[in-house]
């Protein structure tokens, strides 16, 4: 597939690599070879939506099926926006820059509340309107799915069905049914029918009769994980994501019963996957990206039932080819000293505990599960082996909570620090506070939320506790923000119009700081006869909820007993390791459970490896068995490579050129020598940097490597895992830390596309510049601005043609970007006009 195409207005995008869709994995298919084109959209910025694991799954799974292709779609940052609109020209996919309308069918995931706007923001610049009822048949189907759908009625209006639940298979059910239906030109009321039928789908219906009661949606449910083959080739993105890393998820749900937490009702059953399948996902992963982290992912990953064999068989891979693992969303206790010890002999950042409240007594009201003294031990077991940095988590405005259960937060933080014992002021503690939002489908979906006044109160009153000791530090999200997440939480279908004005006023992104905006919120509430008090208020029990038409499996019987006992200060033990708690989700002999759709074709219950936790059972430390690199290993040779830089890698920059590189030397199994300490890196050093949309036919780096590679073809063997754009060229062995010689002169072509007369005009300046004895020009720096003489920078200049020139630079009087002297001398020159490559390593004669 030729990827020498690009979008036209590439050269004119911020950060234009995020808009190329080459990245390594991503695919490209015929558009004449396929029968439904997919877009699958994420409402946020490309490095937010690049970190999504559940985009890359159904990316994978689509794509498997050669009459389908699914493209990514991301959204733009504001100002990219502007230039899309200033030209008139529609959001397009990333892979192929198909315009969104002309999709088949395009899908978004909702993860959140505040990427509501975003989305019309999107549906806007792809020039399709926003309500379904809006839409002719020739717009694509509009399709939305994610933990946000559990209550889809804010947004319902917009979407033509919703997939409530595990989308694993039923994307699958979604393409077979329009694929056919395409073939038997059905219309798209005849296709929402068929589709409606599915467990999991959701199609909005115009149901506002207070006399009936809407028919109940299943979530779907994936009962086997290790019966679905994630991507083992996922997407490596330019630049940083927000979570750059190779992400294996170990186990979907979670029983642990926090009554606050959404994912934990909404998710269930508890479903692990097995050993085996997470070994081969693992080396397939690192074999296919080459990245240098891995996370293991699920609700509770401390919860997985082998999560030190788990380890145990990944550690001796990753510790030899220093890739670190990441293991979030960790509970107290839940990792045992010896695999801390383990993870410490890994590339290791901060650690993260979640204690959720201060007060033993409201983390009963909220069934943490934790005590204080368990908390205290665990942090002490990171402090002894090697963490100087802990992060921990609470949430203010919880049920129940009184100004002693604030106090108790930054007490607990003091005795955290307490058991760093000699170390304790070389440490750093962070508590970080969140505002408890009251979410639909839990115990506390009946509760009150905090106005956002009433936050601001507490939080200064935590501010002025932490002021002190210097190594403590206190951090807060935003309770405007957090109030506005709240309304739509548990909004009804009379805020989809909200929605409109609020983004027809600019709201955009409203989950990044920069650009939320709460007096806009307020407005507009105001303007439709509304503010925040009935929306962030206490809901009756007797209440017609709006989330009632979505059964997520968890009865209403069980979510009040749960309420009852956090009143009761009253804790519900895990039921993957206890006895069951009667939630309704599985399915058993008598009782079908509350997805008996689902359970009638195949049982509903947890699957857990074994019946208990297996920390602490091993009889020798994992450290013991492993090792990390000898001292021949870090002194080996090193190895200088020319490689070219053109097309679409002409839009990376270079700190992206460098992860680049790092990560297809990986692909390569090339043997990787990194530094010593806290945190070892490759070594791998590169020429000058060029300017992000500055070709190249001749660029250099040297790689150290732990032993010499005998590979007779070794360009072949890196280009096969290559990104289109970055061709290796040359492969010689120096000795160990050879550095690259800068160049004296560097030689470019600048290519002018436009008319021939035009184009005349600009190489004339040049020639001026050539007869000038200096031509002086202002150059911004980090340290202010000073001026440079340009033709003190030139060595020759020659015209080619056709609407060309060659220039040779000479940098004996300082380096500077050559795409800055081109915007010099030629300052009304549009980015897309032209083309600037260096050529060749070239000295002029006699020199």
């Amino acid at each position: 597939m030729n990827h020498s195409r690009h979008h036209p207005l590439l050269p004119c995008l911020p950060r234009p690599s995020h808009y190329l869709g080459t990245e390594y994995n991503a695919v490209h298919k015929d558009p004449a070879r396929i029968a439904l084109h997919w877009g699958l959209a994420f409402p946020d910025l490309y490095q937010v939506g690049m970190s999504h694991l559940g985009l890359k799954v159904l990316y994978h799974i689509l794509n498997a099926d050669p009459r389908i292709w699914a493209e990514r779609a991301f959204a733009p940052s504001p100002e990219a926006a502007a230039i899309l609109r200033d030209s008139t020209s529609p959001l397009a996919t990333l892979e192929s820059h198909t315009p969104l309308s002309e999709l088949d069918i395009l899908g978004f995931s909702l993860t959140h509340e505040l990427c509501y706007t975003t989305v019309l923001y999107m549906l806007d610049l792809a020039h399709i309107p926003f309500r379904s009822s809006e839409r002719s048949a020739g717009h694509p189907l509009l399709i939305a799915g994610g933990g946000a759908c559990v209550n889809p009625e804010p947004v319902a209006p917009f979407f033509d069905l919703f997939v409530i639940g595990d989308g694993e298979e039923v994307v699958s059910d979604i393409s077979r049914i329009v694929l056919q239906a395409k073939e038997d030109q059905k219309s798209k009321p005849e296709i929402l029918a068929q589709l409606g039928d599915l467990p999991g789908i959701y199609v909005p219906a115009p149901f506002h009769r207070t006399d009936m009661e809407p028919p109940r949606v299943e979530k779907r449910v994936l009962v086997d994980l290790n019966a679905a083959q994630p991507p083992a080739a996922q997407i490596v993105p330019y630049g940083q994501a927000v979570h750059d890393r190779l992400t294996l998820e170990i186990a979907r749900g979670c029983t642990r019963g926090c009554r606050f937490c959404q994912a934990g009702m909404t998710m269930r059953p508890v479903r692990e996957r097995s050993l085996p399948r997470l070994d081969e996902q693992l080396q397939a992963g690192l074999d296919g990206t080459g990245f240098e982290e891995i996370s293991f992912l699920s609700l509770s990953t401390g919860d997985y039932s082998q999560l030190e064999a788990l380890f145990n068989q990944s550690l001796a891979r990753c510790q030899k080819e220093q890739v670190a693992i990441s293991l979030p969303s960790l509970r107290v206790g839940s990792l045992s000293p010896r695999l801390m010890r383990s993870m410490a002999s890994l590339r290791r950042t901060g650690a993260t505990v979640a204690p959720e409240a201060g007060s033993q007594r409201l983390r009963d009201v909220i069934n943490k599960g934790i005590t204080e003294q368990a908390l205290l031990e665990h942090a002490g077991d990171l402090f002894a082996s090697g963490w100087k940095r802990i992060k921990l988590y609470f949430m203010i405005g919880l049920p129940t909570e009184t100004y002693q259960d604030l106090q108790a937060i930054h007490d607990l933080c003091l005795r955290v620090l307490d058991t760093a014992g000699t170390e304790k002021k070389k440490v750093q503690l962070t508590a970080s506070v969140a505002v408890f939002v009251p979410k639909p489908h839990t115990p506390f979906q009946w509760e009150a939320q905090d106005d956002p006044a009433t936050v601001r109160e507490k939080i200064a009153f935590l501010q002025d506790l932490f002021r002190r000791p210097k190594n403590l530090t206190l951090r807060w999200h935003d309770p405007e923000m957090s109030s506005i997440e709240g309304v739509f939480s548990r909004g009804d279908r009379s805020l989809a119009p909200v929605l409109e004005d609020a983004y027809a006023r600019g709201d955009i992104l409203s989950s990044w700081q920069e650009h939320f905006d709460f007096s806009l919120w307020n407005q507009v509430l105001t303007e439709h006869g509304t503010d925040l008090a009935p929306w962030l208020g206490a809901r009756s029990e007797e209440e017609a909820l709006p989330w009632r038409i979505i059964n997520c499996g968890v009865r209403r019987d069980f979510l009040l007993r749960e309420r009852k006992k956090a009143w009761e200060e009253a804790t519900t033990k895990d039921c993957r390791y206890h006895g069951c708690t009667l939630c309704g989700v599985c399915s058993g002999r008598e009782d079908p459970g509350e997805l008996a759709v689902q359970a009638a074709e195949q049982p509903i219950r947890p699957v857990v490896n074994q019946k208990r936790r297996d920390q602490g059972e091993g009889q020798d430390d994992v450290l013991a068995r492993t090792g990390g690199m000898s001292e021949e290993e870090h002194n080996g040779v090193s190895l200088v490579l020319t490689y070219s830089k053109l097309g679409p890698a002409a839009h990376l920059s270079q700190l992206e050129l460098q992860t680049v590189c790092e990560r297809l030397f990986r692909r390569a199994r090339l043997p990787l020598s990194f530094s010593r300490g806290f945190h070892p890196m490759p070594r791998i050093s590169f020429g000058r940097a060029l300017p992000v949309g500055v070709h190249s036919e001749a660029e250099a780096c040297v790689v150290g490597l732990r032993r010499s590679v005998s590979d007779m073809d070794l360009c072949a063997r890196l280009n096969a895992v290559s990104v289109p754009g970055v061709e290796f060229l040359r492969a010689e062995e120096q000795a160990p830390g050879h550095k690259l010689k800068q160049p004296r002169y560097e030689r470019f072509l600048l290519r002018y596309n436009l008319p021939q007369s035009k184009a005349d005009y600009h190489i004339e300046s040049w020639m001026e510049l050539t007869r000038a004895e200096s031509w002086i020009v202002s150059r911004k720096t980090k340290k202010g601005s000073r001026d440079v003489d340009l033709r003190s920078r030139l060595s020759a200049v020659q015209p080619l043609s056709p609407s060309g020139v060659e220039i040779t630079f000479d940098w004996e009087p300082g380096y500077i970007s050559p795409l800055f002297v081109v915007q010099a001398l030629n300052p009304a020159l549009d980015p897309g006009t032209y083309t600037l490559t260096k050529k060749k390593p070239f000295h002029p004669s006699g020199q």
